[in-house]
């Protein structure tokens, strides 16, 4: 039959399953009557070689403001996939391509943080997570509900340009960020085989060679100022107006210089993983993502020893409010106190410079400081493979001599301020 609305409002309805009838005037345009009475038109062709058959849209329901699907208006979008269909256009891949160029920045972002795994095989680690986010939030806000597709090289470029005004090194944080998710992008998002970016626009900032170079990090405090330093971090910790995160900031930074760890390792340290009875303590998952046990020195363990511990919070170094992640975000103040006796801006990641440099000043064998400061090691093999890694216990020597150090250091300040 040729289908119309009076005919098609006028098919029965199976009792069971569903039934097709089909338009004698355009092959392959017909209706679908189910046992509920929901009439569909569809649409039956070969793409690519490929059977398909597409849903047009129901009976009588809205297609607009104004009009609703009938026959008439559904031969007209049924001619227009069947002429597709002549042209190798595959209806279905069109609409998964279509559901795929609405994906935005917000979603790719949402699963990568879900499916990303490290070269090990585990999670991306909750900093880098942290990272992700914020520079989603930060550096792409505008971004985020928009479809990837949208993003464009000179839209890049731009951006970069941009965010570099203000922060050069954050600018290339940001776009390394923004590269691996779009690169993440491409490979997951193919509707038939084709990715959903022609090529990652990210990559007009190496084609321009726009990347912002990288300065050398070599802060550390000067050896000769170290015994002052300690003894600044000293006066700090045993004053008696002290106020708890005063007390918490001069402990965390003894605890930096006293190991040359990383800040993160430092603040996110719970007691649980603190041994004095042994002298050790534990990084579960450290950047290198391989656990170890590292041995404290007398002054590291004194020090611990006297840390308040706070109710309902396990971190050796808590924050003073309830908000966040329970650990303190920073020691600004105390390392403001630092560069000022030291004559020199420094940051937390200086003091792990300056436990190396006071370990080589006491000979102490490289590959020694690099497992003490749980240092990623990739390309030594004799380390790697051959020394125990996850248990540092048998360095406990070298860790007592740095520590003795410094400590001298600040005796020998103290007698020459006398």
């Amino acid at each position: 039959m040729k289908l119309t609305k009076a005919k098609v409002e006028g098919l029965k309805i199976p009792p069971t399953g569903q039934v097709f009838f089909w338009d004698e005037e355009l092959p392959g345009f017909g209706v679908r009557v189910t046992a509920n009475g929901v009439r569909s038109y569809i649409v039956q062709g070969r793409a690519k070689g490929k059977a398909r058959r597409v849903t047009i849209g129901q009976h009588g329901k809205p297609i607009s403001e104004t009009e609703t699907l009938t026959a008439e208006k559904a031969r007209k979008l049924a001619m227009g996939l069947i002429a597709g269909f002549s042209k190798g256009v595959d209806p279905v891949i069109e609409k998964k391509r279509g559901e795929t160029l609405a994906i935005t920045l917000q979603d790719v972002c949402d699963v990568y943080l879900k499916e990303r795994r490290t070269v090990k095989g585990g999670e991306l680690t909750p900093r880098t997570k942290a990272d992700i986010r914020r520079h989603l939030k930060m550096s792409f806000s505008d971004w985020a509900a928009q479809p990837v597709a949208n993003i464009t090289r000179d839209s890049c470029s731009a951006r970069f340009s941009e965010l570099s005004t203000k922060g050069p090194t954050q600018a290339n944080q940001a776009f390394r960020i923004l590269r691996a998710l779009l690169n993440y992008a491409r490979e997951a998002y193919r509707p038939g085989g084709v990715p959903i970016l022609p090529e990652n626009p990210v990559s007009v900032i190496s084609g321009k060679k726009m990347w912002n170079p990288n300065k050398a990090k070599n802060g550390r405090i000067p050896l000769e100022k170290v015994g002052a330093v300690w003894n600044m971090l000293q006066d700090k910790r045993n004053a008696k107006a002290i106020r708890p995160s005063g007390r918490t900031g001069a402990d965390i930074v003894v605890f930096l210089m006293l190991t040359g760890c990383r800040w993160s390792e430092a603040a996110e340290l719970t007691w649980d993983r603190v041994n004095l009875k042994n002298g050790t303590w534990h990084i579960p998952d450290p950047k290198n993502h391989l656990p170890v046990t590292i041995p404290m020195s007398a002054p590291l363990r004194a020090m611990l020893e006297t840390r308040p511990r706070t109710k309902g919070n396990p971190h050796v170094f808590p924050c003073r409010v309830k908000a966040g992640n329970g650990f303190v975000d920073n020691a600004r103040h105390t390392l403001n106190s630092v560069s000022d006796v030291a004559e020199m801006h420094l940051s937390a990641h200086d003091l792990r410079r300056t436990f190396i440099a006071i370990g080589i000043k006491n000979n102490i064998e490289m590959w020694k400081l690099k497992l003490l400061t749980n240092h990623v090691i990739q390309d030594d093999v004799t380390i790697t493979n051959y020394t125990e890694t996850s248990d540092l216990r048998y360095l406990s020597g070298e860790a007592e001599a740095i520590a003795a150090w410094i400590v001298n250091q600040g005796v020998i300040s103290s007698a020459d301020n006398v």
